[in-house]
């Protein structure tokens, strides 16, 4: 008979199985930041554009991770739900650019609000598990929550500025989901190791 020790070993294991997906996720949207800081005079017609797809695309992961640790993972509820509302934000954007463009930083506010809070929910998981390095996870979660504050209240902040401002916080965002993949799959690794 399993030990409810080594059941939960086993639990956590699965849910950090797909670790790489955050990888993925967190190299699109810093891929995504880097490009929108090294092309701000291209239309902003070309970034609500490329903003959609990238949207699209991570919804899709987040779905998928969410739904193969379904079995596993206790909140996978909010993972799939964040999963499909960044999918479907992708999908309004790419069929209407001209709403895109004026909508463009309250969906990006609110994706980065959410994904921010995640990381902060992430974080407090960490810590409660003894893992070191929560920290980290910690004050992007925080400061992502703070760009996302900036992009949602005052989006005309300033004409080119929302371009800056869009990218950080992509950046931001990106950087979260890199750190938090990394740490995913130290646990995993020192699960593993210990079976």
């Amino acid at each position: 008979m399993e030990t409810q020790i080594e059941k939960m070993k086993n639990e956590v294991k699965q849910n950090l199985k797909n670790w790489w997906i955050n990888l993925l996720i967190g190299l699109l949207l810093v891929v995504t930041g880097i490009w929108t800081f090294t092309s701000p005079l291209e239309s902003y017609l070309a970034l609500a554009i490329l903003f959609s797809i990238a949207f699209l695309i991570t919804g899709i992961l987040e779905f998928y991770f969410a739904f193969s640790n379904r079995e596993s993972m206790d909140n996978w509820g909010w993972h799939l739900a964040f999963g499909l509302m960044t999918a479907l934000a992708g999908v309004l954007m790419i069929f209407n650019p001209e709403i895109s463009m004026i909508t463009l930083p309250f969906y990006v506010g609110f994706i980065v609000l959410f994904r921010s809070t995640m990381a902060i929910g992430w974080a407090t998981d960490l810590k409660r598990r003894g893992l070191l390095d929560w920290g980290n996870l910690m004050v992007m979660g925080v400061l992502g929550v703070l760009f996302s504050f900036v992009l949602i209240w005052n989006p005309a902040f300033a004409g080119m500025t929302i371009v800056f401002w869009t990218g950080f916080t992509f950046l931001t965002s990106g950087i979260i989901s890199l750190v938090l993949a990394f740490k995913l799959r130290k646990a995993y690794k020192i699960i593993k190791n210990n079976n």
